[in-house]
């Protein structure tokens, strides 16, 4: 049964069509939701934008790595809601009702992949497809207590799938359960390709030093120590050369000018009635330079080869998700925007680098979801899933 409507305003209302799977696999009788950047058959792919769906056209082909997921027998129940253009943080797009945090209803759901974290979380689906660019898998699943992994940039295909900044643009999902989460992994992903055991577990100083309140640094103290009973003892590291200022505006302009990039004439080109943050975010991209790319792009790959020397074949990072729970669906822009820009001091590091990373369901601040994440080396991703695993399962989640 495809879902239309819901309680959390997780899916999208359009016409619906069966989509094909099969009846055997390893994902056999679970339940696959999509999010609506990425091609599926029979549907029109809106990207979140009401001039974009009404213009667009029904797609004959489903994104490969959908695909992949269908053939292991997973059921499509329906496309999720998506920031619009996925240029989002928050889970509040401006044109369709605002999903719901299944686990914190008072607090936003994170974005870009808003439908997809609430779904997986009010259990309307086992694995819900999302995208992280600048966070929008491991925010969402911060806030809604969920599992989710940025994979390394380039693993996954991400043909049939709305760009928006593509040398940050990656595949992720979400998943309640670590067994459905590692059994989906193994269906993308053959095998790692880093080549060594992640068994040295760090903490940047300068992200401990990051602004966290009393109670988020609190419980975040104690997911490390949990985490200890898994990984070891967490050693200190000493800051990177870049501060996280330098990397996040590194960060900001890499993304916001290959966005205009790719859908600047588009926006260009008539009134696509874009909402407000997406459109400034639009217009910032407009104003950056070529020069200004290559430098942040040159300042990018020094930072990456730093942190692989810091990872080297058996380093992870131990780090929070985000500064702490979820931000109140209600409050002002102002305290949006504020928590966004912390938020992606700590989520740019996995995007500037291509290195996966993935956020655990293992605190809660005021009563809602506060993720742990582990940051490997480039194609640990599946060491990581199972260094995941041996965690939770420690910590007696």
């Amino acid at each position: 049964m495809l879902v239309t409507s819901d309680p959390f305003n997780a899916f999208l209302d359009v016409p619906q069509t069966t989509v094909p799977n099969k009846e055997s696999g390893s994902l056999a009788g679970l339940r696959l939701a999509v999010k609506d950047i990425y091609d599926v058959a029979g549907f029109v792919t809106g990207c979140g934008n009401p001039d974009r769906a009404a213009k667009g056209h029904l797609v004959e082909r489903t994104a490969p790595s959908v695909q992949l997921i269908l053939e292991a027998g997973a059921r499509f129940v329906g496309k999720t809601q998506t920031d619009e253009l996925a240029f989002s943080l928050m889970g509040q797009n401006a044109h369709f009702p605002h999903p719901i945090n299944p686990a914190a209803p008072d607090r936003v759901t994170g974005g870009s992949s808003s439908g997809s974290a609430a779904a997986v979380a009010a259990g309307l689906a086992d694995i819900a497809i999302g995208s992280d660019t600048g966070g929008s898998i491991r925010a969402p699943a911060s806030f809604c207590g969920l599992i989710g992994l940025r994979t390394t940039h380039g693993l996954i295909s991400l043909d049939g799938t709305m760009k928006l900044s593509p040398s940050l643009d990656t595949f992720g999902w979400f998943a309640r359960d670590i067994d459905v989460y590692e059994t989906v992994a193994k269906v993308l992903v053959a095998k790692d390709t880093h080549g060594g055991s992640l068994t040295r577990p760090i903490r940047l100083e300068a992200l401990d030093a990051l602004p966290l309140g009393e109670a988020e640094a609190s419980e975040y103290g104690r997911m490390c120590k949990l985490a200890e009973k898994a990984v070891g003892t967490i050693s200190t590291a000493a800051p990177l050369s870049q501060s996280s200022d330098e990397l996040y505006w590194s960060f900001r302009r890499i993304q916001a000018y290959e966005a205009w990039q790719k859908h600047g004439a588009w926006i260009a080109s008539g009134d696509r009635h874009l909402g407000p943050g997406v459109k400034d975010r639009f217009e910032f991209g407009r104003t950056i330079e070529l020069a200004t790319y290559a430098a942040e792009t040159e300042k990018r790959g020094r930072f990456r080869r730093e942190l692989a020397g810091l990872l080297g074949d058996d380093g992870i990072l131990v780090m929070p998700t985000v500064p702490g729970a979820a931000p109140m669906a209600d409050g002002t822009n102002d305290d949006l925007l504020a928590y966004r820009e912390r938020a992606l001091r700590l989520l740019c590091l996995s995007g500037l680098s291509g290195f996966p990373q993935i956020t655990l369901p293992f605190g809660k601040v005021d009563g809602a979801p506060f993720g742990l994440s582990l940051l490997g080396p480039a194609g640990s991703d599946l060491a990581l899933v199972q260094l995941a695993r041996k965690i939770l399962e420690a910590s007696g989640k």
